[in-house]
C-alpha cells in the first residue's frame, strides 16, 4: 500500500543537517556499526510527526518502524528533544535571529478519539510517561464545546521561531496561563551570563487584559502591547476620574501580533500535533 506521503519530500537538507547534527548527543558505543545513521531514523520521526500516520506506516526508506519510534521515544524520555530546541534558540539569538518582541497566544487542539481511554494514573499505563518532564494529571486533556480538546499556550517572536508553550486541557482560560507561558522562556547565551528570559515587549489579544497581568510585566520592566476589552473601557470611564488612565495602546504595532498566528498555523501543520 502506497504511504499517505510522499517520503524524501521534506527531509532535512545537508545545510539543516549541519546545524542540528552538533546538538544531538555523542553515541559512544562500541561495536557493529548501525544500519541506520541518525540522519535517516530523524528523517522517519519527522515524516511521521508531519504526516500523522501510525508509526507502523512510517516508510521503510526510514528504517524499521520499531526503530524510529525507539529513538524517538529515548530521546523524548531523556529531554534531548528540548535540548536540542533550546540550542537552536541559542544558536538563533547569538546570530540576532531573535526579535524580543514577544506574541502571545493559545490555540485549540482537538483531541484524538483514541484520547478518551487515557487512565487516570500514568503509572499504570503499558508504557509509563516517564521522562524528565512530569505529565499532567490531566493529561492536559478536558471538555470544551469541542469535546476532548487540548489547548497550547504559545509565545514566539517576530520570525515565528517558538521561545516557549504550555498545555493544559482545553477548558483553561487565556488569561491565567499568560504567566506562565511567558516564565518558561529560557533563551541560553552562546558565552558566558545567564538565559536570556525578559523580552522587550509582550503583543497579545484581549483575552490576555487583566490588571494582574499587566501588574506582572511592569514588575519584570517589560512593555506591553494588549487590546483592551471594551468592557474594561466603559468600566473605567464609569468610574470617571478615579478610574485613571487607559494603558496606553499602539494599534499597528499590534498588528505585529501575527507573527503568534502564522507560528501556531506552522505547528499544527504538523498533524501528529494537531490532531
Amino acid at each position: 500500500m502506497p504511504s499517505v506521503a510522499v517520503p524524501r519530500r521534506a527531509d532535512l537538507t545537508d545545510a539543516q543537517w549541519a546545524q542540528l547534527a552538533p546538538l544531538l548527543p555523542r553515541v559512544t558505543k562500541i561495536g557493529r556499526p548501525p544500519k541506520w545513521t541518525k540522519r535517516q531514523l530523524i528523517d522517519g520521526i519527522r515524516w511521521r510527526i508531519r504526516v500523522g500516520a501510525p508509526w507502523r506506516d512510517v516508510p521503510d526508506r526510514y528504517g524499521p518502524w520499531q526503530t524510529v519510534y525507539g529513538l524517538f521515544r529515548r530521546r523524548q524520555r531523556d529531554g534531548v528533544w528540548a535540548q536540542v530546541l533550546t540550542g537552536l534558540q541559542t544558536v538563533a539569538d547569538a546570530s540576532g535571529g531573535i526579535v524580543w518582541d514577544v506574541s502571545v497566544d493559545s490555540t485549540i487542539m482537538r483531541a484524538h478519539q483514541h484520547a478518551a481511554g487515557a487512565r487516570h494514573h500514568g503509572n499504570e499505563q503499558v508504557e509509563p510517561p516517564g521522562g524528565i518532564e512530569t505529565e499532567p494529571a490531566d493529561h492536559a486533556l478536558g471538555r470544551s464545546r469541542g469535546g476532548w480538546t487540548t489547548k497550547l499556550h504559545l509565545a514566539c517572536e517576530q520570525h515565528r521561531r517558538p521561545l516557549a508553550l504550555v498545555l493544559t486541557a482545553g477548558q483553561h482560560g487565556d488569561r491565567p496561563q499568560f504567566a506562565a507561558v511567558l516564565d518558561a522562556i529560557r533563551v541560553p547565551r552562546s558565552g558566558v551570563g545567564r538565559a536570556r528570559s525578559r523580552p522587550d515587549r509582550v503583543l497579545a489579544d484581549k483575552a490576555y487584559s487583566s490588571r494582574a497581568n499587566r501588574s506582572y510585566l511592569r514588575r519584570r520592566g517589560i512593555r506591553a502591547t494588549i487590546a483592551i476589552p471594551s468592557d474594561q473601557l466603559s468600566h473605567r470611564r464609569n468610574r470617571g476620574s478615579g478610574g485613571g488612565r487607559p494603558p496606553a495602546f499602539d494599534r499597528d504595532l499590534h498588528r505585529q501580533r501575527h507573527a503568534v498566528e502564522a507560528c501556531q498555523a506552522q505547528c499544527t501543520h504538523n498533524f501528529a500535533l494537531a490532531a
